[in-house]
This record gives C-alpha cells, sequence and structure tokens, in this order.
C-alpha cells in the first residue's frame, strides 16, 4: 500500500466518527476560576481568555468588560491551562500486546485507521500536541499528521519522525519472526549499518515528509532479543544523523536506555534522549552541560509489569522491564535535581491512548514540584520541540490551545485524568 492508500483510510474514518466539536467563530471569552501561567510559575484566580479564530487574543482579569457580542464560556469552577504535550507518543498502530509481530498482521490501511482513534483519544485527554516519536511501518505518522492538519481528522498538532533509524536485528527492527521469513521492506526503512548508511537514511526519511529523526542507539525493553544497555551505534554513527538532519533545519531524538549510549548520543549533539533508563552520573552531568532534554516514561513501567503479567507479555520483555524501571525513576530524580532539561514523554502505544496523563503524578512523586509537571507537559515540551513560538503557554498571538480540569487541579495531579474541557485552535471538542 502507499501513503495514498493511507490518506484514504485516515480521512474515511474521520468522515465516519460523529465528534461534537464547534468551531471558534468571532470573539470567545473564557472564563476562567483558575488559570496556570507556566511561563511564570504561577495560578492566577479569576481570569479571563479572549480568543478570536484559532488564537488568543488576549488575557484579561476577569473584572475587565467583555467586547460586546463576546461569546462566553463559563469555566469558573476550574483549572484553565494550556493544552498538554506528550513529546514522546507513537499514534499509529495497536497498544501493545503479547504478540509481538501483530503489526505484520495488519494493513497499512488498518494502521491509519487506529492511527485516527489514537489520535481522537488523545486530543480529548487534553494532549492537544504531540511528537510522534516513530512508526515501524515508514510514514503513515506523516500521513495522519497531514490528515490532521487538513481538518480530515480530528487529533493533536504532530511532529512526526517517520520510521526508525536502527541497526539491522537492533532495537528499531521487528523482530520475532523465523529465521527465513522475510519482513516487507516498508518495515525496513529505517535500517543502516554504517555513518554513510546514517546519512542516507536520514535524508530519505526527510525528503519522505518527517519532521525529525528518531535514532536507536541501544538496544530496547520491547525489541526481543535486544538489551537496553547495549549501545548498537558509535558516536561517529549517531553524529552523522545528527549532521544530516541540521542540513534539512532539524534535529535527533535518541533512543538510549544504556549509559554509554546516552552519553554517545549526547556527545554527538542529539537534542533529546528518550527514556534514559540507565544513565549514570556522568550521563546525568555531559545532558546538563550540553542542554540535552531528557523525555523519560516514568510511568509506563508499572503499566507494563501489571498489564504484561496478566496478559502474559513475553518473558524477555518483563525482565526487561523490570530491570530497567525502578532504576530509571532514580535517574531522573537526580536529572531534575541537577538541572537537566526535561519535557514529558510517555510511550503512548505501549498503553492504550488517552491515559497520557497517568504520569504527571509520577513526575511529582520522582522529584517535581506539581508547577514543574505541568511546565514539562506545556511550555517545556514546546521549546523541545521549537514550537514555543505558537504553543505550550496561554499568551497572546499563541493558538487557543486550552484545556480545563475542575477544581484545584495542581492540588492533585491524578485530576489530569478527567479533563473537563478541551480547545484546540479555538474549536471546542470537549466541554462541561
Amino acid at each position: 500500500m502507499t501513503r495514498f492508500t493511507s490518506r484514504l483510510a485516515v480521512m474515511a474514518l474521520a468522515l465516519a466518527v460523529p465528534v461534537s466539536a464547534v468551531a471558534g467563530q468571532g470573539l470567545t471569552a473564557i472564563r476562567a476560576g483558575r488559570l496556570v501561567d507556566v511561563e511564570r510559575g504561577e495560578v492566577r484566580r479569576d481570569q479571563v481568555v479572549l480568543v478570536r479564530g484559532t488564537r488568543i487574543e488576549a488575557v484579561l482579569p476577569a473584572s475587565a468588560k467583555l467586547p460586546a457580542g463576546a461569546r462566553l464560556v463559563d469555566l469558573s469552577r476550574y483549572t484553565v491551562l494550556p493544552g498538554l504535550i506528550d513529546c514522546h507518543a507513537h499514534l499509529v498502530g495497536d497498544a501493545a500486546s503479547a504478540d509481538v509481530l501483530r503489526p505484520l498482521e495488519r494493513s497499512e490501511a488498518q494502521e491509519a485507521f487506529s492511527g485516527v482513534r489514537n489520535a481522537r483519544a488523545t486530543l480529548l485527554a487534553g494532549f492537544t500536541t504531540v511528537r510522534d516519536i516513530g512508526t515501524y511501518r515508514a510514514f503513515v505518522d506523516v500521513a495522519l499528521r497531514d490528515a490532521i492538519n487538513d481538518g480530515s481528522v480530528i487529533g493533536p498538532r504532530m511532529k512526526v519522525a517517520g520510521p526508525y533509524v536502527t541497526v539491522s536485528t537492533g532495537a528499531g527492527e521487528l523482530v520475532g519472526a523465523a529465521p527465513d521469513v522475510i519482513i516487507p521492506g516498508a518495515f525496513r526503512y529505517g535500517v543502516a549499518n554504517s555513518a554513510d548508511q546514517v546519512r542516507e537514511r536520514v535524508r530519505a526519511i526527510l525528503n519522505g515528509g518527517a519532521d525529525f529523526i528518531k535514532i536507536l542507539a541501544t538496544g530496547a525493553v520491547f525489541t526481543r532479543g535486544t538489551r537496553p544497555g547495549v549501545s548498537e551505534y558509535t558516536e561517529e554513527q549517531l553524529r552523522a544523523a545528527v549532521e544530516q538532519a541540521a542540513d534539512y533545519g532539524t534535529s535527533v531524538a535518541a533512543h538510549a536506555h544504556g549509559a554509554e549510549g546516552i552519553k554517545r548520543a549526547v556527545r554527538a549533539g542529539v537534542r533529546s534522549i528518550e527514556h534514559g533508563s540507565l544513565m549514570d552520573d556522568e550521563a546525568i552531568a555531559l545532558m546538563k552541560e550540553r542542554g540535552t532534554w531528557l523525555v523519560a516514561d516514568i510511568w509506563n513501567g508499572d503499566y507494563t509489569d501489571s498489564v504484561g503479567r496478566e496478559q502474559k507479555w513475553p518473558e524477555d520483555i518483563l525482565r526487561k522491564n523490570t530491570e530497567t524501571t525502578e532504576i530509571q525513576r532514580v535517574g531522573f530524580r537526580k536529572a531534575v535535581a541537577r538541572g537537566v532539561k526535561v519535557a514529558y514523554g510517555t510511550d503512548s502505544g505501549i498503553y492504550p491512548h488517552g491515559l497520557n496523563a497517568m504520569q504527571l503524578p509520577y513526575m511529582v512523586k520522582y522529584g517535581m514540584s506539581p508547577m514543574q509537571a505541568i511546565q514539562a507537559a506545556t511550555i517545556s515540551a514546546a521549546d523541545l520541540m521549537q514550537w514555543s513560538d505558537s504553543v505550550g503557554s496561554l499568551k497572546p498571538g499563541k493558538y487557543a490551545d486550552i484545556i480545563a480540569v475542575e477544581g484545584e487541579a495542581l492540588a492533585d495531579l491524578r485530576s489530569f485524568r478527567n479533563v473537563g474541557f478541551v480547545m484546540k485552535g479555538g474549536v471546542v471538542y470537549k466541554q462541561p
């Protein structure tokens, strides 16, 4: 199948699923009982956000006189804040299961349909932007992003990585089939085993429509046979990806569990380390020194252990998850204390989409204040994505991506599991 086929699939499903969305026409005034100013790190009471079209026009005290004709949305019982951002999402495909070869049993169209479903669930959970961090089947994420952008599909704003850049038999490969089974080329699009091959694949992926590059620097928990602590690329090969991406004006995110793989990736110039499970003090210090972002999925291990054992996922996956979960959290706490830049990312797609906010209280449990956790999922995430000029805070000129949670939401971040109001680009998709 082709990307055109994927696009037909996502458009068909979008038309088939009715969603109650009210287009923002004229001027809308959102009355907030509490408003989270993530740039200043403070909560202000009794504010009004004025929205005209797709953008925020002004943020005013509730005592200010509203312009004539403004449509009022009363969220005076709610905490209002910018739409949340998940910087490590996988919208294409079904959630993880015991069948590690499940993607081979599904057509490109089925993968695209699942992406539409997952995009909608993510948006309605209050995540108005995601950085989609890669797919097994090449470029279905590009088609999904484009369909959301042109209004055919309901979902969050997306930056997409396209297919993984990985060594053969490595962390980004679809493994587990018999040795004589030939995996289709669409699943091996990013395989590269030398610096020159890395450059060539990076060019092909970016020319194919990806926004940035995801490279697998170490083994993985969910790829059978690979070892999270083992480096799979040299520093030279990682640098080749960074330099080639820079020629296109973009950056590289590195999947890296092992400490040596993390350090190689940071020295090579990647923009972010994904997971960071086995990072040591030297790796943390290097990330702080170089300004490298950490995106760590510190809730996901609990989900994997609980659901994976119940559903009898492969034993090597469960073992590797156990070996990395708690040590990842220790490293995360150290990184926060050292002032490493942290952006919110959950590895959605391992768990069912729409549960993205489950990680927020874990960020507090492992070293952040509630405000820092919210900042990681808003203004910091926007900074990582290089979109801070358009999303991530409630500021005039930015997109009107606005959510609301009932009550004093920062008192208990578990409350973000029940987002009551969602607006993206001035369009209301969910309301009390």
